[in-house]
């Protein structure tokens, strides 16, 4: 199961000079239910909400969405090894739920703070 950051749905739907393999989009990809508000939020911020609805909904549509939940909330609440944002203190926490769910859980992520962060938890990361 490969955990989808932002900043990978981002680069597909924003066309940067980065994206991610086509077959990434093959396998089964969850994410926090907080990727869904990112992407709309970018999008609306860049004036693109309008020009890429079509391709935000079908992407959205592949992943299996993951809500914040009391347990995620509070894990998000400790601290973690390395320094980490707000919002990528959710998304680790939404994996670390996971694995605790017997999950076995890889993280695809463009973001070198949040690269940093998973490696420090012991999360692979996906070869993009």
């Amino acid at each position: 199961m490969i955990y989808l950051d932002s900043s990978v749905a981002l680069a597909q739907l924003l066309a940067e000079d980065r994206a991610p393999p086509e077959a990434l989009w093959d396998e089964p990809l969850v994410s926090s239910r907080l990727l869904q508000y990112e992407v709309w939020n970018r999008l609306h911020a860049t004036g693109l909400a309008r020009s890429h609805a079509e391709d935000a909904h079908a992407l959205i549509n592949r992943i299996a969405f993951l809500d914040l939940v009391p347990t995620v909330l509070t894990r998000a609440l400790e601290p973690f090894p390395t320094r980490v944002r707000s919002l990528d203190a959710l998304h680790l926490a939404s994996i670390e739920f996971l694995r605790s769910q017997g999950q076995n859980v890889e993280l695809a992520t463009y973001d070198g703070r949040m690269a940093t962060a998973a490696r420090a938890l012991e999360v692979r990361l996906t070869a993009l």
